[in-house]
């Protein structure tokens, strides 16, 4: 798949051929939603806590004597049907973490590229080098690319330059950088243009396999 190349003020420079093996690969929308579910999954916390009727306060004495009130028998406060009693069936801590393959993630990420790629929503450029972390220059330079669109910028290397450009889109709620090795499925598929310095092309093919 032939695409262009795109310097910082949206004009064309050249062509570059983008791999087949990462752009062009089997579309599995399956894979792609247990990655996504498994991403989402492992960031849950797990931290929500009830307290069962051991774990509160009180209940020490029996409510009334078991027979002659004419009420149901009770042994302690404690229960889940008085006021401040304990809880049945709510959470308690745990890890929500899904496993996964590592030759399955990347598949899926393979996928969504390939859908990207599909779609037009690739957008190579020759460097993406700003030179001092301003918003004013990411939103021009992403004005100039992508327009209106959402964007995620995947740079090859954590360098100055990626600080710089991290920084700069910093403040910029319809785009976010990431390192190319970082790459996950619910950024790829959150945002509506994918742009692609061309060294992080091979970033991406050295990643992915």
């Amino acid at each position: 798949m032939k695409i262009d190349v795109l310097d910082l003020k949206g004009n064309k420079t050249s062509e570059i051929e983008l791999p087949a093996q990462v752009f062009e690969a089997v579309i599995n929308i399956d894979l792609m939603h247990q990655a996504y579910t498994r991403q989402m999954a492992n960031a849950r916390l797990g931290t929500h806590q009830t307290k069962v009727r051991s774990e509160v306060r009180g209940g020490g004495k029996k409510p009334w004597k078991q027979k002659g009130t004419g009420r149901a028998r009770q042994g302690s406060t404690n229960a889940a049907q008085f006021v401040g009693g304990g809880r049945i069936h709510t959470p308690h801590p745990r890890s929500y973490e899904q496993r996964m393959p590592k030759k399955m993630r990347q598949a899926a990420l393979r996928s969504a590229l390939s859908v990207k790629a599909k779609d037009s929503s690739i957008v190579v450029v020759d460097g993406f080098d700003l030179i001092e972390p301003k918003t004013r220059l990411m939103v021009e330079a992403l004005g100039n690319l992508v327009g209106t669109a959402t964007a995620l910028v995947l740079m090859p290397i954590k360098d100055q330059n990626y600080d710089i450009v991290m920084r700069s889109a910093d403040n910029i709620e319809s785009a976010k950088v990431l390192l190319a090795s970082y790459l996950n499925v619910r950024d790829l598929l959150g945002f509506d243009k994918i742009v692609l310095p061309i060294k992080t092309i091979d970033a991406l093919v050295a990643h992915l396999g």
